[in-house]
């Protein structure tokens, strides 16, 4: 097991933008940004000395950027603590061409205080869980199957103690911290019905009943997982169906370690478990290399799960890129798209007599890592 260990992340910065960086917590955002920035002006809203004066006098914030050169960097830690210092981070955009950095574990209070995340002044990136290609000959998929790969979680002495540990910091100081729902007992029995989800196409009804709130409140709950970035929803592709046939998106949570931490499972994952991990990893794995925020240079259009009947999942993930449908499923069933691929666990690539590509773990990873995959 390797701990202590500090890895290279694929994420660039925009050149001379400002941008908001979002991610999960514990997701290594601080860590790039000091890597990355060595020399930007570093305003920590954890440090509560700080948050606290900033919140009696908001012009000290002000204040302090007078003080730095014109076109100065500046990168502002848990920016989501103090929405109303955006409005000054407009301000000295515009008149003193300053360029900030917004790191943040969440965007929800800064939607919620009516902020425009300034809109066509910052651009916005994602950093995911730690990689295969950041983690390089460290990598280990049971490992990361079993515990995950955010940098707070891996770099632990004590995995499972510090998977435990992250849940329930979690809830203090990302939901009660931050007063994200008024019924904290009614949450904390909400994650773990939740988790039983992972790669399920999403019963909202269900869920609220298994957890015992109300179908309006679980719909809030899914949009804190969502803001805060510990789980996301896959839409179905549903092209030229009608409103009724619409499906139901599937709920995926970001980190393999994270979503059996909260069910309370830290043994190796079983053959069960294994299907619905495998195919939640890969679903990251194509947000991280393909969606437009995510920095990486290769986005594609959207990404989507095709089911062309109810109740039935015939692609696990479509992505389109131009006018190319290529269909990706992490377990072998056939699909109807122009490039057809199944990711194994075997050791060869092959191509069955469907024309369908069978590629190996390490194949498939190899052509996200090269941006040859759309």
């Amino acid at each position: 097991m390797v701990q202590n260990q500090s890895y290279d992340r694929i994420l660039s910065a925009p050149v001379g933008q400002s941008f908001f960086l979002f991610g999960m917590r514990g997701a290594g955002k601080s860590t790039w940004a000091k890597r990355v920035l060595p020399t930007a002006r570093r305003i920590d809203l954890l440090d509560e000395g700080l948050f606290q004066a900033y919140l009696r006098e908001p012009g000290l914030f002000a204040n302090e950027l007078r003080t730095l050169p014109r076109g100065a960097t500046v990168v502002v830690d848990e920016i989501q603590r103090l929405p109303s210092l955006l409005n000054e981070v407009h301000r000295f955009i515009e008149d003193q061409r300053m360029r900030f950095v917004l790191l943040g574990s969440s965007a929800r209070k800064l939607k919620q205080a009516g902020t425009n995340l300034l809109a066509g002044r910052a651009l916005h990136r994602q950093m995911f869980p730690l990689l295969p290609q950041e983690l390089g000959r460290d990598f280990n998929l049971a490992e990361v199957l079993r515990h995950g790969s955010l940098p707070v979680i891996w770099a632990a002495p004590d995995r499972r103690e510090a998977l435990e540990s992250y849940v329930q910091m979690y809830l203090k100081e990302e939901i009660q911290a931050e007063s994200l729902v008024r019924n904290l007992p009614g949450f904390a029995r909400f994650l773990p019905v939740a988790a039983v989800f992972h790669g399920q196409v999403l019963s909202v009804a269900g869920l609220a009943r298994d957890a015992g709130v109300a179908r309006t409140t679980v719909d809030g709950y899914l949009g804190i997982l969502a803001d805060t970035h510990l789980a996301w929803l896959l839409p179905a592709f549903e092209a030229k169906l009608r409103v009724k046939e619409r499906r139901h998106p599937k709920l995926y949570w970001s980190d393999s370690g994270v979503v059996r931490a909260v069910r309370r499972e830290f043994h190796p994952p079983t053959a069960a478990e294994r299907g619905a991990l495998f195919e939640g990893w890969i679903g990251q794995l194509l947000r991280a290399y393909g969606e437009p925020a995510s920095g990486t240079g290769h986005p594609f259009d959207g990404l989507w799960y095709w089911a062309p009947t109810e109740g039935q999942i015939d692609v696990d993930f479509l992505i389109k890129s131009g006018k190319r449908s290529i269909a990706i499923e992490a377990k072998a069933k056939t699909s109807l798209a122009d490039r057809r691929l199944i990711v194994y666990l075997g050791d060869r690539p092959q191509r069955n007599e469907d024309g369908i590509d069978v590629l190996p773990l390490g194949g498939f990873l190899a052509a996200l890592e090269e941006r040859s995959l759309w």
